[in-house]
């Protein structure tokens, strides 16, 4: 048993002196403590969730898509011990062949592998996006056009059954032949998401009315949020079902756009994702993404033609980041666990301290250094 003691991010989304009590891999108890009654460290300590990262490729060097388990331990392992203890990696746009075996990789590593301290690999690995084929050639980013193809019902059902159902949400561009009908077709069995996409006010709020209720990497890869054209920012900022993910690395959005952001959608809306790359975690160098050389400088990733690539961030960092840039800190923690676990369906799981809970727990300074992770009840990093 361990006793956690400081300033704890609580089922009521705010910090709150506090006491968890920890028995084998669960939470036993989280209880309210008089503020006095904490040291002056305690006081200044945070003590919050694993972190929840749905939308990412990559890490320490390795991507997704590389379809090895040797590439999913090493991303779930920099992933754990860097404070996201709940992911779903991202595929990129590729052929049909690559993406049932990508899919079929991580579900068998999910079953088979064990990662560090005897941490099953299936706790960490909790599902996938599937961000590509079924996007727009306009507004591809650093998507691979030669592999782009209209939405696919029985596609997705493949990809579903070589990912033995870990497929989590599914980026689609609704303005695409066929992608409304696969909306509706599909909403019961696959979650939506609305990204790299050109879809005008009008197509994307019937997206939205159709089953799409999330948005891919806000403001990036779709048109602007203007006065007379309000697209799909206007859309999803209408739309109270939808969640929008928002990068923070200091490099897609600008400051003021992030925290105008948080107030247009709300605390409660909001999905902090990191997006990254291989390089994360990396020397600055030349790497890849979906097949396309990206050259990585610092927390920049390009394609030659200058295009951003994914980020070189991962989730905590870019989490801390949004809190430089103004975000309330109870704000950036919820979007960065609370609400990504439930917009794939995992917030009974993860997201959240309250009894019961696997005990997913990190702990931070003052400043939200990360000075320790516990996934399942063991530190990973102290």
């Amino acid at each position: 048993m361990r006793v956690l003691r400081g300033m704890v991010y609580t089922d009521r989304m705010c910090f709150e002196p506090g006491e968890i009590t920890v028995e084998g891999e669960r939470i036993e108890k989280v209880e309210h403590v008089e503020a006095g009654v904490l040291s002056e460290k305690e006081a200044q300590t945070y003590i919050l969730p694993g972190l929840v990262d749905i939308h990412f490729h990559g890490c320490a060097g390795y991507d997704f898509c590389d379809g090895t388990t040797e590439a999913v331990r090493a991303i779930a392992s920099y992933e754990m011990t860097h404070g996201t203890t709940t992911i779903c990696p991202a595929t990129m746009t590729l052929s049909e062949e690559q993406l049932l075996g990508i899919c079929a990789a991580g579900a068998e590593a999910a079953e088979t592998e064990v990662l560090e301290e005897g941490i099953p690999l299936k706790d960490v690995l909790r599902g996938i996006y599937l961000e590509g084929p079924f996007i727009s050639e306009e507004k591809k980013g650093a998507q691979n056009p030669a592999y782009i193809r209209t939405p696919d019902r029985q596609m997705l059902e493949k990809l579903q059954q070589a990912a033995k159902g870990m497929i989590r949400m599914v980026a689609i561009a609704p303005e695409t032949e066929g992608a409304m009908d696969c909306i509706r077709d599909c909403r019961d069995a696959f979650r939506f998401s609305i990204a790299h996409t050109c879809a005008d006010y009008e197509t994307a709020k019937e997206a939205m009315e159709a089953g799409a209720h999330h948005v891919t990497h806000l403001y990036n890869a779709m048109p602007p949020f203007t006065h007379r054209k309000p697209g799909v920012i206007g859309a999803a900022a209408e739309n109270e079902e939808t969640r929008v993910e928002l990068i923070c690395d200091g490099i897609h959005i600008h400051p003021c756009v992030v925290k105008s952001t948080f107030k247009l959608f709300g605390a409660e809306r909001m999905v902090l994702v990191s997006d990254s790359m291989m390089a994360t975690g990396m020397e600055d160098g030349e790497y890849a993404l979906g097949g396309q050389p990206v050259t990585v400088k610092g927390n920049r990733a390009l394609l030659k033609d200058g295009t951003i690539a994914g980020s070189a961030t991962n989730l905590y960092d870019c989490m801390r980041t949004a809190i430089r840039m103004g975000v309330p800190k109870e704000a950036a923690v919820r979007a960065a666990t609370h609400n990504p676990a439930q917009a794939v369906g995992l917030s009974e799981e993860c997201g959240v301290l309250c009894p019961g809970r696997r005990a997913d727990i990190l702990i931070a300074d003052g400043d939200f250094s990360l000075l320790e992770v516990m996934k399942s009840g063991r530190t990973v990093k102290e």
